[in-house]
């Protein structure tokens, strides 16, 4: 059985454990960001506090899914690129042993991004890459559906990233950030 989690904004004084996670998660999944291992190797201190300060900056959300033994398992953040487009879902990554439905990890960071991006908006979006089918079929399964609108990858414009969106209902901020999910 799997130990409840809390969920919080990042700061910037959890810069070390941002990127520590940062690269667990570039190792994990590669094609899943916009950013390589490398690059993110080479970032100084300043930018990943900079990173941290998003968990409470305007327009900006970064959450982080955190053990009772202080063990960083999850991030999501979520930002606004601007008003006509609406929140973004990004940086979304899980550790491999706390993935599924029954841990619960991903819907109590998503919940708490969707009480957020309410504010925001009335839809959040987010874009995956063609070739990452786990992420696809776990955005599916929590209300995302594939927009048909594509875009080149970043690291590789021969491959597509697919946009998702999810209409989102009314989420009682109180109730997304309680601070943990049950067992």
């Amino acid at each position: 059985m799997i130990a409840p989690v809390t969920v919080r904004p990042t700061t910037e004084d959890d810069w070390e454990r941002i990127r520590d996670l940062r690269l667990e998660m570039l190792r994990d999944t590669p094609l899943a960001y916009v950013e390589t291992l490398e690059a993110a190797q080479a970032h100084g201190p300043e930018e990943w506090r900079t990173r941290g300060r998003r968990g409470t900056a305007e327009g900006w959300l970064l959450l982080a899914a955190i053990t009772p033994d202080d063990r960083w398992v999850g991030m999501m953040g979520c930002y606004v690129p601007d008003a006509a487009s609406g929140p973004l879902l990004i940086g979304v990554y899980v550790a491999p042993d706390h993935r599924g439905r029954t841990a619960g990890v991903t819907d109590a960071l998503l919940s708490a991004v969707e009480a957020w991006a309410h504010e925001h908006g009335g839809t959040l979006r987010l874009h995956v890459h063609e070739a990452n089918a786990r992420a696809r079929a776990a955005y599916a399964s929590r209300g995302f559906v594939e927009t048909g609108v594509t875009e080149p990858y970043s690291l590789d414009p021969s491959q597509r990233e697919l946009e998702m969106l999810k209409h989102l209902q009314p989420v009682s901020r109180a109730a997304a950030r309680s601070g943990s999910m049950p067992p």
